[in-house]
């Protein structure tokens, strides 16, 4: 069944409580999908460098890791987000691969940090401390798994570009088809999840030359299923339902903040609600807001 959210702050005073307001919206989900949960928010940057989030198992020692490394590192829990410059992401990435077993990338930006774990999303947003996080936008996941094994690779969102993820609602039917021709292109997974697939999909579609409008409307032919998807990148989010619709959803739009939920009931502890512009996005249509406009 699993639960959406998406959260794009349009007034820069209510940053510092995106992810206080995206983790009251997380726990309202809890029960469209009470077996894991994830969040991507969207947070400073620094110029010339990159954001690579990792994840371990728990105990893992991460300060050591990164002092090895000679990084700076922010750890929270599970993950730890090492800052790197741009220029030794590869060699930090394969001293990884080499050295830190049980280690995985989970995601890598200027702008993103991913975190998500097995557990119920209230439980997930407070061990990484979420309702204290700042940033202009995040998406969040709670998932009850149907098609895969309850773990925390299962997990949304996922990532397979800078500074873009993505989180899925529904199933897609041709994922093991496009799975083989995206590994054929060079693409690597590390889960049987559909959603993973969805999102190597767009990243590949990207590297063609597409935007992501563009990919996310080619995804309306190439991808066959019912879902919703709802993509962060480093500007902004956007919000895709199969031309079918099956799939609730739910927007909301103020001067403030753009909303996204599974169900109303996820928007309603947000400020200024009441007054918001409230519609259900339409099937097969492209969505999707940018800060740089």
């Amino acid at each position: 069944m699993c639960g959406i959210v998406g959260l794009f702050i349009k007034d820069p005073q209510l940053e510092p409580e995106l992810g206080s307001l995206l983790s009251t919206m997380l726990g309202v989900m809890c029960d469209r999908g009470p077996d894991s949960a994830g969040f991507a928010i969207y947070g400073e940057g620094s110029p010339g460098s990159v954001k690579l989030t990792l994840r371990g198992p728990e105990g893992t020692d991460f300060a050591g890791l990164a002092a090895g490394l000679g990084l700076p590192a922010t750890i929270r829990d599970t993950h730890a987000v090492l800052t790197v410059p741009v220029g030794q992401e590869m060699a930090v990435r394969a001293s990884l691969a080499a050295s830190a077993s049980g280690i995985a990338v989970v995601g890598a930006g200027e702008r993103m940090e991913i975190y998500k774990e097995v557990g119920l999303p209230t439980q997930v947003a407070k061990r990484f401390g979420l309702e204290r996080m700042a940033g202009t936008h995040a998406i969040g996941h709670t998932r009850m798994a149907t098609e895969s094994a309850v773990t925390t690779d299962g997990a949304h969102p996922f990532s397979t570009g800078a500074d873009q993820c993505l989180v899925h609602n529904g199933s897609l039917s041709n994922h093991r088809g496009l799975r083989r021709r995206l590994e054929r292109e060079g693409l690597a997974f590390a889960t049987d999840n559909d959603s993973e697939v969805a999102a190597a999909y767009l990243t590949s579609r990207m590297r063609t030359g597409d935007t992501l409008g563009q990919a996310l409307e080619h995804s309306l032919d190439d991808l066959d299923g019912f879902y919703t998807f709802v993509v962060g990148t480093e500007s902004g989010f956007g919000v895709l339902r199969d031309p079918i619709a099956c799939k609730p959803a739910v927007m909301a739009e103020t001067q403030s903040y753009v909303a996204f939920g599974s169900e109303y009931r996820a928007l309603a502890d947000l400020p200024g609600i009441a007054q918001a512009r409230v519609w259900e996005p339409e099937p097969a249509k492209v969505y999707f807001w940018n800060r740089l406009q």
